[in-house]
């Protein structure tokens, strides 16, 4: 078990705690290397259920930049690949998965979210996607495949920031809970996910998912190799693409 994954499972159910509270439980390989690992160690345990979480201020900040500049762009691919291939397992995985989200999430983290199956939020926690500010395809089809074409547009246009409240409406969240509530939320996670025999549950999951795993991970590397990379993300971290739209939710 790595230090920056926190792990604990009790009776088939999965909890996998971000554990980089200094930086915000930003996505580093580390991290991600050790969230593929337990994810799949899960799923081959027969785990019925998972919860994501983050200890600290947030969910999750996002892509870890740290060392940005020693980087190649071939380094930030690999990266970026294994970020997508973690959130297409998440997406696409048998278990019951919920993420409890709170504070500012951005990016990669807002994605990671996305790809789970129950999206809790306290109502204090924010959203942004900024990726295609910089050019990144990251998670933009599953995004609009939970909150639909139009908002996803709306809200990647401008890299809209979301409260809590608007995530729900939209779909981006599929609950609002406080601390206090996340022990009564995720037993009925544990609850509904058992409902079903397991086999039962996976046939489910497979007949109803709208996963296209190759096409995503194509989309991200053409939008990776697409030249000039480090100088769109130097770009945008120097603040020239920084600004926060507030988006409007139609009812």
């Amino acid at each position: 078990m790595s230090d920056v994954l926190l792990e604990s499972v009790q009776d088939g159910h999965w909890t996998l705690v971000l554990n980089r509270p200094e930086k915000r439980n930003a996505l580093n390989a580390e991290l991600v290397e050790a969230l593929i690992d337990a994810v799949q160690r899960a799923q081959v345990s027969g785990a019925h259920s998972l919860t994501l979480r983050g200890e600290g201020k947030c969910f999750c900040a996002g892509f870890d930049f740290t060392g940005f500049d020693e980087s190649s762009e071939a380094d930030l691919l690999w990266r970026f690949v294994r970020i997508e291939q973690l959130l297409e397992m998440v997406y696409a995985s048998p278990m019951s998965t919920l993420a409890f989200a709170h504070g500012k999430n951005f990016g990669a983290g807002v994605d990671l979210l996305v790809s789970c199956q129950k999206r809790i939020a306290t109502e204090d926690s924010t959203f942004r996607m900024p990726g295609l500010k910089f050019g990144l395809v990251l998670g933009t089809r599953r995004l609009a495949c939970r909150i639909g074409n139009e908002a996803a547009r709306s809200i990647q246009e401008v890299a809209a920031t979301l409260q809590a409240k608007q995530a729900l409406a939209v779909g981006l969240l599929t609950g609002i809970a406080s601390m206090q509530e996340l022990d009564q939320v995720v037993e009925q996670l544990r609850q509904s996910s058992t409902s079903l025999e397991p086999e039962v549950r996976s046939m489910l999951y497979q007949v109803v998912t709208d996963r296209d795993a190759d096409r995503d991970l194509a989309q991200l590397v053409r939008s990776v190799m697409r030249p000039g990379l480090k100088q769109r993300i130097a770009r945008y971290r120097a603040g020239e693409c920084t600004h926060e739209a507030v988006v409007i939710i139609r009812a």
